[in-house]
């Protein structure tokens, strides 16, 4: 599965997946979705031969630097290739709890000014000011779901079909997105356990649940869709 859009990394794919483009807001919660970006920037850098995964630890195998402006500042934060002792790298569950949500504002602001997304500024109770960010370019919304549905009817035969699926399911997203109702829910969420990042965010998505935390739902309820 090739992304949707030649211009699309797997983070956007989640993020335009995520969003009603109607009203601009997540069919999950905030929270998990913001774990969800920052998973699947590290998907991205994985496919691409960037990063790898040891014993839960993120480590950079390519340092060069990616185009994507996005791929290229979380690559740049993460720690220097090192010799592969055990207390390199660092540790992917708590990477994705601490930038979970700047990963996300870093990406909406560049769906933003490529103009796939708008940004609509509101005022909860006429005072505190909150973003919507529907779709500026509807067609791309769908096409992005439509391929997503194309690679669920096939199984999810490629490695980057397979991580985005899981993602989905990690972050309780699954009953918004997928087709084939209970069945096709728990095919996805044998794919979080087998994707080392899905299964990171899911862990962050375990805790906030088990906490009582999470943030608002802005759809669906995230609960419906456990990758566990």
């Amino acid at each position: 599965m090739t992304p949707a859009h030649p211009g699309l990394t797997l983070p956007e794919e989640l993020l335009l997946l995520a969003l009603d483009p109607q009203r601009g807001r997540p069919y999950c919660r905030n929270r998990f979705l913001e774990y969800g970006m920052a998973g699947a920037v590290l998907a991205e850098l994985e496919l691409q031969g960037r990063i790898t995964e040891q014993l839960g630890r993120i480590r950079v195998i390519n340092p060069l630097t990616p185009q994507d402006p996005l791929l290229a500042q979380v690559l740049g934060s993460l720690p220097a290739p090192d010799k592969g002792g055990l207390t390199g790298g660092v540790g992917a569950k708590q990477w994705i709890r601490r930038t979970g949500r700047h990963v996300e504002e870093l990406c909406l602001g560049h769906l933003v000014g490529r103009a796939v997304l708008r940004r609509e500024t509101h005022r909860f109770l006429g005072l505190l000011p909150y973003h919507r960010h529907p779709a500026a370019a509807p067609d791309l919304s769908a096409t992005v779901r439509e391929r997503f549905t194309a690679a669920q009817t096939a199984g999810f035969p490629d490695p980057r079909s397979r991580t985005l699926a899981a993602l989905v399911s990690a972050i309780g997203l699954s009953s918004a997105v997928a087709q084939g109702g209970w069945r096709a829910r728990s095919a996805m969420r044998d794919l979080v356990r087998q994707e080392w990042t899905a299964h990171a965010v899911h862990r962050n998505v375990r805790q906030d649940k088990a906490n009582g935390s999470g943030g608002s739902a802005g759809g669906s309820e995230a609960s419906s869709d456990d990758g566990d």
